[in-house]
Parts: structure tokens; C-alpha cells; sequence
């Protein structure tokens, strides 16, 4: 498979994930790969379905759109959109977090190496009812 092949595979895998696709990831991971975002670092597949389980868990209808990526023959980035609604906040509204994959693909041509890129304060942190105040206080605060 070439590696454009293999970045299409991905893409279509996170842009159909559901609870029950959690236990394809086989398809896609090797089995020792290394995942990595701004708050878990990880090997194997277990541990990475896991986080994704813990995400099904905390939020409402999550959903990842892939709007750019570029490759090399190695590997690819991916930039995102992350939709999803939070049942403890927010009121039902549609959340949008923005990032970026950078993803390594192994010989057989499943990820061995993911590290999310996302920007926690703009895309969490301010949006959180209490914490939020005191981030948009202090952008505003320390800006130009």
C-alpha cells in the first residue's frame, strides 16, 4: 500500500470512529505504536484504545474531520477539527477544538508513531465556565 493509501485508510478510520470501531484500531496501529497528545503518552494498542474509550466516555458525539494534510513517504500531518458537545457544560452546544496529527507509519503500513498538537488553553481551558474567565482575563491582560 502506498503511503497515500495508507493516509486515506486513516483519515476514513477517525472520520467513521464509533464505540464499536474502537476495536479496529488493530487495522491501522501496529501493535507496540506510540501515541502522544497534551495529556497522555503512551504505547500499545490497548493503552491508545483506552484514551479513546475515556473519550466516548466524557463526550457527547464526538467527531474528527480532517481538513488539510501533507505527506512525506514516511509519514503525514493531519490537521483536524474535533467536534463534540460536553455533558457537564456548554449546554448542549456544539464544541470545536482545533489540531494537528503527525503520524509515522511503520513497514506494513500501520501508524508506529501519533503525536497530537492542539493548543489546551485556547481550545479547553477558555471554554471551561470558571477557568475560562480567568484565561480570557489573562489573554486580554497580556496582549498587544
Amino acid at each position: 500500500m502506498t503511503n497515500s493509501a495508507n493516509v486515506d485508510k486513516l483519515i476514513h478510520f477517525y472520520e467513521q470512529l464509533t464505540p464499536a470501531s474502537l476495536a479496529l484500531f488493530f487495522e491501522v496501529y501496529s501493535d507496540d505504536a506510540y501515541f502522544k497528545d497534551p495529556f497522555n503518552e503512551v504505547n500499545g494498542l490497548p493503552a491508545i484504545q483506552h484514551i479513546f474509550s475515556h473519550m466516548f466516555d466524557k463526550v457527547d458525539a464526538p467527531r474528527f474531520i480532517v481538513t488539510q494534510r501533507v505527506e512525506d513517504d514516511g509519514g503525514a500531518v493531519l490537521v483536524w477539527d474535533f467536534t463534540y458537545r460536553v455533558r457537564l457544560w456548554g449546554g448542549g452546544k456544539t464544541q470545536v477544538m482545533r489540531g494537528a496529527s503527525h503520524v509515522k507509519f511503520d513497514a506494513a503500513g500501520k501508524v508506529c508513531y501519533h503525536r497530537d498538537y492542539w493548543d489546551t488553553g485556547e481550545e479547553l481551558y477558555m471554554k471551561l465556565p470558571l477557568l475560562g474567565g480567568l484565561m480570557r482575563f489573562l489573554r486580554d491582560a497580556l496582549a498587544a
